[in-house]
Order: structure tokens, then sequence, then C-alpha cells
């Protein structure tokens, strides 16, 4: 029996008719490698039911509510299930290029999960050229987070065309408590739920100015850091106050949905990250500043100062088994935008996600978790969409967009003997967080970028991938620079050695007791 943490009922509640918290990714599969040359719809159902019971939660489970809304909904195992319900095909017409898969996947994306049963779907799209199939699978937020996606996906796939020796299933079906018992887990948590409040105010008071937003608010650094002082907590780095310019992707969102994907060698990322220093991850968030800023450049948007970035985090420290439910939180860092010089640029990304990791590290990151245990659950979603719907009359913007970076498997994978690819995640826009999301995900040698927007906002994003490529070449020859002038001052400092040590020893041959 599992109910639903306060996270995931919050990603529940934040449907609306133009906001979809489902994320999905897009496996690319070389078809032809498959059993009879096509991957079909009984090979994929036929693998999902011999391995569900290795996979995380959303497989075979689903949502019970409590009634009257009044606790939060419970999984149980439906007995119903068949992967067959889930998986469906689809064909492009030719020519099958990777642009009308796009639009297929952005129409496909735009589509709500049906609650009446387990919170996925994957969609077969054949006809892409080149012998390729398409994988689309699509899982509701409030079933999953990014690790137990990439642990779903390591039930699924194989390290070899031949599918691997497998145990067999022996869990007993789990099945949510009875309207009784719901209702009195849900009274009693009613009567507790404000001192449950008033704690999590006392836990997350520190560090409000962590919170996307609120950091811009005067005074609210100097309030985290009395609070801090007060209850005897080592004092964290201070928050920047973060206030998100306005930006052509930062209106009301509508219901359609863009989409690209692209490739970056992760070889030469590492390359830039030998170079100038930092993370993968601050190579990462450099290109997307690069990209973003020549975007808006061009459109005449660029603001003039930087965009704020919400980064999401995982909070697990162990499997997917051990936590359930999302253990996620959100760290928001400046992007340095609005800084024309490219070199100054990435000092820039790198010092500010330097600085948003300490502070975050300081704080442990769970605002999100306290924050969403606020509201009594009774009123919880009606105050989540409402409060979605109003922020941008309100003109309320904490962040620009969102920036996520999965690290994967860097070998090949593969489905049902199919080789996959390339993998690319589509993930979430919402009003509060932007009308542009841009996620990536490294495997086999490669960063896959997956990049989902809001259509009215965003009518072409394959125009940022584009711009992510040329930012790659721009710091690629920044990083070679760097990398050419210190081989050769190293060359100079060998040099200078080997003379140097030639004079030692010419003068200690000449002094008294030289050695």
């Amino acid at each position: 029996m599992t109910q639903l943490t306060t996270v995931d009922a919050t990603f529940l509640n934040a449907e609306t008719g133009t906001t979809h918290p489902h994320i999905a990714g897009l496996g690319i599969v070389d078809a032809a490698s498959c059993p009879g040359g096509r991957l079909s719809v009984p090979q994929v159902a036929e693998l999902v039911r011999s391995r569900a019971h290795l996979a995380a939660r959303p497989l075979r489970q689903r949502l019970v509510q409590v009634p009257l809304g009044l606790d939060r909904p419970y999984w149980e195992d439906d007995p119903a299930f068949d992967p067959e319900r889930h998986i469906f095909e689809i064909g492009l017409p030719a020519p099958g290029t990777d642009r009308q898969l796009a639009d297929v996947v952005a129409y496909l994306h735009e589509q709500p999960l049906d609650r009446s049963r387990p919170l996925w779907e994957m969609v077969l799209i054949q006809g892409l050229h080149g012998g390729r199939t398409a994988v689309y699978v699509k899982v509701h937020h409030a079933a999953i987070d990014g690790v137990m996606a990439a642990e779903t996906l390591a039930a699924l796939l194989d390290l070899s065309p031949e599918p691997r020796e497998l145990p067999a299933d022996e869990t007993a079906p789990t099945r949510a408590p009875g309207t009784a018992g719901m209702l009195g887990t849900g009274l009693l948590k009613a009567a507790l739920h404000p001192v449950r409040t008033a704690l999590s105010v006392a836990r997350t008071a520190p560090y409000l100015d962590e919170i996307p937003g609120v950091a811009a608010i005067p005074g609210v650094g100097v309030l985290s850091s009395v609070v801090q002082g007060a209850l005897r907590r080592p004092a964290a780095p201070r928050a920047p106050r973060l206030s998100a310019p306005p930006t052509p992707f930062n209106e009301p969102i509508g219901r359609r949905r863009s989409v690209a994907c692209g490739e970056l060698s992760l070889a030469e990322i590492k390359e830039i990250r030998r170079g100038l220093g930092g993370s993968v991850n601050d190579v990462v968030m450099a290109l997307c500043a690069t990209a973003l800023r020549k975007w808006l450049d061009k459109r005449g948007d660029l603001p003039d100062r930087p965009l704020v970035a919400a980064v999401p985090v995982s909070l697990r420290r162990g499997g997917a088994a051990a936590e359930p439910g999302n253990q996620v939180s959100v760290m928001t860092a400046p992007l340095a935008t609005h800084v024309p010089d490219p070199a100054d640029r990435y000092a820039a990304v790198r010092r500010d996600m330097d600085a948003a990791k300490r502070r975050f590290v300081a704080s442990s990151g769970s605002w999100v978790r306290e924050m969403s245990g606020i509201l009594p659950a009774p009123i919880a979603g009606a105050v989540t969409r409402f409060a979605l719907q109003a922020a941008p009359s309100l003109s309320l913007r904490p962040v620009n967009l969102m920036i996520s970076n999965v690290p994967g498997p860097q070998f090949p994978l593969y489905l049902c003997g199919a080789k996959v690819l390339g993998y690319y995640p589509i993930s979430v826009v919402t009003d509060v967080s932007g009308g542009l999301n841009i996620t990536v995900f490294s495997y086999d040698g490669k960063v896959d970028v997956g990049i989902v927007a809001c259509r009215d906002l965003v009518p072409d994003p394959s125009e940022i991938v584009d711009h992510l490529v040329d930012a790659l070449d721009e710091l690629k020859g920044l990083s070679r620079e760097v990398l050419d002038e210190r081989a050769r001052d190293a060359e100079g400092d060998l040099d200078g050695e080997g003379a140097g040590d030639a004079e030692g020893v010419r003068d200690g041959d000449a002094e008294p007791g030289g050695r």
C-alpha cells in the first residue's frame, strides 16, 4: 500500500486544460535488427508484461481516490492491467522526416493521460526514414521522477540483442485501503494538519530565499539569515536576488506544443570542461545560455540582465524502491545570456552554478517537499490550479525556463533486440516554470537534447537546437585556445626548468659545499 507524497499530489493537482504534467522520452531504434525486421505492439507488450514487476510503480499501478478528496490518493495494482491497452502504433507518411516526427510527438505530448488506469502510454511510430522506428513513452510526473524513469528504462532494456534471464514475479498484488480506512486516515491527518504546517513553515523559513520568485522580494534574504542565526543553523551562502526578466516564452501558455530534438558530442563537451574548467553540467548550462542569447537577440528581445533558470535536482540517496514517490527539488540560478563575450559568459555561468550548488547543498533543497504539504488535501488541488492559471495575469514570473541534465548509460542498449540509437527527453512546460523546457540526456557517447515549448510562444524550437550546435563549436574554439596555450606554457616551463638545473649544477659545483 503506497500513498502519493505531497510532491506527487502537487504534480497531479497541476493538471489543467493547458498544463499536462507528464514527462516523456523519445527513443529511436534500429527496427531492422528486430526479429522479423520490425518492432511491433505484441512484441513490446509481451516485454512489458514479463518485466513490469522489475520496473518502477507506474507500469501496473493505478490511482485510487479518497472519498470527498479528504486525503491524497493511493496506488494499487490494476486488476485489469494489460500492456496492450497502453501501447499504440502509428505510421508517418513518406518520406518520414525528423520534422514530421517532431510534429507527431508534439501532438502526442498535448494529450492527457487516462486516470482510470496506470498513468503511462507508449506509441510506436513507424515509417521514419533510414529504416528506424521511434518509440514515444509518456508517464505522469505524479507517478515517477527522473531517477525512477531511468530505472524503469533499465528494466525494459537489455545490454545486448539477446534478452537477459529474468527472475519470476513473486510479488503479491498491492491493494489500496478500504473506504473506511481511507476516511479514518484522512480525518486524522486533517486534524493534525495545522501542526504539520507549522513545522513545515519553521523548517522552510531559514531558506525562504531559495524558493523561486521569493528571493526577489526585498528583505527575504535578510529574514532568512536572521532565522538561520536564531535557530543556530550553519550559515548558508546568501542566495542572489533573482528577478526573471520578460521574454517571448514567458507569456501565458496555450494547449499546443512544439518539439525539437538534437545531438551533441559528449566527448567534445568533456574537452571543453578540461579546457575551461567546471563540470559537464556547467558546459551544458553555458551552451543553453549562448543558444538562448542568440535566439532572443535575433528577435530583439534580449534582456539586459540574466535569465533565471530552474534546474531540477534529485534528492535520492538510494534506489527508487527505497524512496517511493518523487524525490526531487529545484535549484535556481542566473543564466548569463546578457554577457556578450563567450569567455566571460562561460566564466559567469560557472561561477553562478557553483554558488547555486553551494547554497542548495547547505539547505538540502527540502523546500519543495515542505511547501507542497502546506495546504490541506481537500483544497490543495483547487488552489494549485488557480495559482497556475492566475500567475500570468498577476505577472508572476519566478523563473524563465527549466533546464535539466540527466546522466545516462555510456553503452548501447537494446529494446526487443533492436539497438537504441538515441533517447530524447521531452518534459513539461507551465505558466509558472515558463513556456520552454530544455532537457538533455547523455547516452552512448552523445548528449541527446529534447526541447518542448508552447507552440504559440516558440513555434520552432529546432532553431534553438541549431544554436546549441553553434554554441558547442564556439566553446570548442575557446577551449582549444586555452589548451594550446597551456601546452605552450608547459613546453616553456620544461625548457626553463632544464636551463635552471644546468645552471644550478654549475653554480653548486663552483661553491664550497655545493650539492
